[in-house]
């Protein structure tokens, strides 16, 4: 290091300056950058989003910017011309997660067409709601409402919703990425069939939304 001072750490080969090298971390440990949460990050990323684009491509890893909704995501690269080794997995939702997903995304689009700046919801409206779609084999009333409140937990550690006081979240446009329109329809319709026939299965994991996570990454 003392040869060379702009080193970080003993062997330390790497180009990027500390504070780059610590978002390019970001990006490959959580789901999503939002601007919003990480303001001096977000500047960051797209004064050195070439750069950083670059290191993600080495890995074969894609980045995504929605500038619009203040989001920055990776995706895994596939190609059927190249062999690509997978660095990250799909993380499926579970089918509590995917339910609360379904109405946010639902209560989200309500109110943004109707021309509101924002959507909110109470925890009891969406227990309530989703309740609905549990069966009796998907244990008792309390293990079911366990495994909504876990789901609304987990979305809003992700940055999905965000809890402005106790019980009340505000639904972020992250929602649409998550949910693409294309994928709430196909999820309704299950939901439909669901609801006229309580022998429908249930959607296999790989059916619910993912998102591509790093190979051994914590849920």
């Amino acid at each position: 290091m003392e040869n060379d001072p702009d080193a970080l750490f003993a062997g330390d080969r790497g180009i990027l300056d500390a504070d780059v090298r610590r978002v390019l971390v970001r990006i490959l440990q959580r789901r999503f950058l939002l601007a919003e949460n990480s303001p001096a990050e977000w500047k960051l990323l797209l004064e050195h989003q070439q750069m950083i684009e670059s290191r993600l491509n080495d890995l074969f890893v894609r980045l995504v910017v929605d500038h619009e909704r203040g989001v920055a995501y990776k995706e895994q690269v596939r190609s059927d011309e190249v062999e690509v080794p997978i660095l990250l997995k799909d993380e499926a939702y579970s089918r509590a997660e995917t339910l609360v997903l379904v109405y946010l995304r639902t209560v989200f689009q309500r109110e943004t067409t109707a021309g509101a700046p924002s959507a909110r919801v109470d925890v009891e409206e969406v227990e309530q709601t989703v309740l609905t779609y549990f069966a009796e084999s998907d244990g008792t009333r309390a293990s079911q409402q366990r495994a909504v409140r876990t789901a609304i937990a987990r979305l809003d550690r992700e940055g999905i919703i965000e809890e402005e006081s106790e019980g009340r979240f505000r639904i972020g446009p992250l929602i649409e990425i998550v949910l693409s329109a294309e994928v709430l329809r196909e999820l309704q319709k299950w939901l439909d069939a669901q609801t006229t026939d309580a022998a429908t299965a249930t959607p296999s994991a790989g059916e619910a939304p993912a998102s591509d996570t790093a190979e051994g990454e914590l849920a």
